[in-house]
């Protein structure tokens, strides 16, 4: 790779005294695309259409085909994680903090995945959420007192969820113990004796299951099953993706390779066994089930489809009891798990002459939201045996043809976790009845905040602490890290053009950026609302709602299509791709200051690659008292990223701000060796982000 060039005698001037200057100047190259500064971008003039740009590399030195500029703009929604594993934590006066254990199974066995944690204010039914490992905890801060639900999911496992009050200002200990899913199928990369190649295509086919892309998970599971037909895994993975294919004959084949190689794996067996079934073989259905319950007894869905498999041989005692057992087995996991055995134990019953209890048990079937397509047969067999004189019912009103169990049995799929935030135009937002919103009022009040912010902040700095987080297609861990850094940035304006200059020195030696990816600009995403921006967008107050506790406005904005794209956009190479934005801010009600932004593409960009893009930012109040004054700055942020077939998630905490003058004597402390003038662009020229 080519060296960097010189950085300009501004930027230069702005790094000095940097302790790892390679963590924040990646100089990226590549052959296709034009060398830039990754990190701190040197001054570049654009038109008045740019209020700051996001500038998207690849780098030869990343596999991960990343080097990214993004301005993120997040917030934990006032929940932060403890990264730091501290015993005490910061809140507001009269808040709670909430601590959230999750367990799987009993106590103590962590989860081996992460988490999404959901805290619902039963009130006014706000919430917040957090993503975390599995093996840590989530730790939420500034809870206003009252009653909660909190519920958590994870890949595999079933949500729970549990209400608690909060009723003084305490920190506060939850333990959840999540149950695995019998439904969902657990995908794992094949283990064994394989090439380095075979394993790679087979950790690629494992994600594109995960993510449903069936076309290129067989792709890559036949490039692995060249080099190790006998691979266990491999063979559970084909006969999977043949099952979701309804293709039962070559996937029973897979699945018996795969029983036979491991015959302890419960879930093959169960897989097999529903696969015989659905080919309606029951001698071979029959004996892969029996041999699944000796495997694991715990679990309901075999002895739910074993007693399906009774019911179609007519053996209706054992069918009876199996049922009987899979749903007392089931009760754990909800009404809809045991539907289909409910529906077997009915249809058992009154084969055995109990008309009454084999009514009672459909009857319970249909209670509890089962497939349409079963409602009007399982009424019809119901109708049938009330009108029939003869004890035991005949074999054509017990005829599963109509009334399959096999048909209630939850489908075969990945428990999969939403590994980022719904849509901002997913989520209803809750608002307060009977109080009107003067959208006209509000705007001009926040652009007012906006237009302080600008005049107010010529250079700060911060202490910042980044977690980066690399995810599979399931929301599932691959790569974690935390850094650390001292943060510095300038904010400039000059008729009507909007830069922000930042640096982050890391406070211990680390080459490059987390997986490529530098990212910046978090302050400027309020200035949606400057009244040089207010024109670029749709605007529409929703309402009043609260937030912490406070009332707030929630306004929608999306760029007009009739408008300049100013905001934000991806330069690679010679090309620029806009990027239309769309969100919604929780502005105060009182002060009109911008204390939370949500914000999503409007559209994906597929050219680059570019599938979503959701930037999440929360705003405090910081004073900074020998300038008596108060700034509302990102406390915390957090973006979702979908590039390049990769996930990423990051989270941003910012504390420690300090505000500097331009020029003036300081007796506040900068970062070690910094500057105290504010970066300064060539004449003409302005400063990106």
């Amino acid at each position: 790779m080519s060296s960097c060039p010189p950085l300009p005698q501004s930027q230069s001037n702005a790094l000095k005294g940097a302790t790892d200057a390679t963590s924040s100047l990646t100089c990226c190259v590549n052959s296709d695309i034009q060398r830039r500064w990754c990190g701190s971008v040197p001054p570049v003039k654009y038109p008045h259409s740019s209020a700051f740009r996001l500038l998207l590399f690849v780098t030869l030195l990343s596999m991960r085909l990343l080097a990214q500029q993004i301005p993120q703009q997040i917030q934990d929604m006032g929940s932060i994680k403890d990264m730091q594993q501290k015993n005490t934590y910061e809140t507001a006066p009269n808040t709670a903090v909430v601590i959230v254990h999750a367990f799987a199974e009993q106590k103590p066995d962590n989860l081996d995945r992460s988490i999404r944690v959901d805290v619902t204010n039963l009130g006014n039914h706000l919430g917040v959420y957090m993503i975390v490992p599995g093996r840590e905890k989530a730790v939420f801060t500034n809870t206003a007192l009252g009653k909660y639900a909190i519920t958590v999911t994870a890949v595999g496992y079933l949500s729970t969820r549990q209400e608690i009050s909060f009723l003084s200002p305490t920190t506060q200990d939850v333990d959840i113990v999540l149950h695995r899913d019998p439904a969902a199928i657990t995908l794992t990369e094949a283990s064994g004796v394989m090439s380095s190649k075979a394993k790679k295509e087979a950790k690629r086919a494992v994600s594109s299951l995960k993510a449903g892309d069936l076309e290129h998970a067989e792709k890559h599971l036949n490039a692995a099953y060249e080099s190790a037909p006998s691979n266990a895994d491999l063979n559970f993975l084909l006969g999977y993706l043949h099952f979701q294919r309804n293709e039962y004959v070559k996937a029973a084949t897979y699945l018996g390779t795969a029983a036979g190689l491991s015959p302890h794996s419960g879930q093959t067996l169960t897989l097999l066994g529903r696969t015989n079934l659905a080919q309606r073989n029951y001698p071979a259905a029959r004996s892969v089930l029996e041999q699944a319950i000796l495997v694991d007894s715990e679990d309901w869905l075999p002895h739910s489809l074993l007693a399906d498999t009774y019911l179609r041989e007519k053996e209706y005692s054992k069918a009876r009891d199996e049922a009987q057992i899979a749903v007392a087995k089931s009760v754990r996991y909800g009404k809809s798990a045991s539907g289909a055995a409910e529906l077997t134990r009915g249809q058992a019953l009154i084969a055995l002459g109990q008309k009454k209890e084999g009514i009672q048990a459909l009857q319970e079937f249909l209670k509890n939201s089962p497939p349409p397509t079963l409602v009007e047969p399982v009424h019809a067999l119901i109708t049938r045996v009330e009108q029939s004189a003869a004890a035991p019912a005949a074999a054509s009103e017990i005829s599963t043809g109509t009334a399959d169990p096999l048909v209630a049995v939850p489908k075969v799929a990945l428990s999969m976790q939403t590994w980022r935030p719904p849509d901002i135009d997913d989520v209803k937002s809750t608002v307060s009845p009977g109080v009107a919103c003067t959208s006209a009022q509000v705007l001009a009040g926040a652009g007012q905040r906006a237009q302080e912010l600008v005049q107010d902040v010529s250079r700060i700095s911060a202490k910042e602490v980044l977690f980066h987080q690399s995810l599979d297609a399931s929301g599932l861990s691959s790569h974690a890290e935390t850094r650390k850094y001292d943060y510095v940035a300038a904010i400039s304006s000059d008729r009507g053009y909007f830069a922000i200059d930042e640096n982050r020195a890391a406070m211990a030696p680390q080459g490059g950026s987390p997986d490529g990816i530098a990212s910046t600009g978090f302050i400027m995403l309020a200035l949606v609302f400057h009244p040089e921006m207010q024109a670029d967008f749709d605007f529409n107050c929703e309402g009043q709602s609260q937030w912490k506790g406070q009332p707030v406005w929630l306004v929608h904005f999306r760029q007009r299509h009739d408008r300049p794209n100013r905001m934000q956009s991806y330069d690679i190479g010679d090309k620029t791709y806009p990027v239309e934005l769309k969100g919604r801010a929780w502005i105060s009600a009182d002060s009109f200051e911008i204390v939370r932004i949500e914000a999503d593409m409007v559209k994906p960009i597929h050219e680059i690659q570019l599938l979503s893009e959701h930037q999440i930012v929360e705003y405090g109040p910081v004073p900074f008292a020998k300038k008596s004054t108060m700034l509302w700055l990102p406390t915390n942020a957090e973006i979702y990223l979908d590039f390049r077939k990769h996930h990423f998630y990051r989270r941003h905490s910012f504390d420690d701000y300090m505000l500097f003058d331009v020029g003036a004597s300081q007796e506040d402390k900068l970062p070690p060796d910094t500057s105290t003038s504010a970066p300064t662009p060539p004449p003409g020229k302005g400063l990106t982000h």
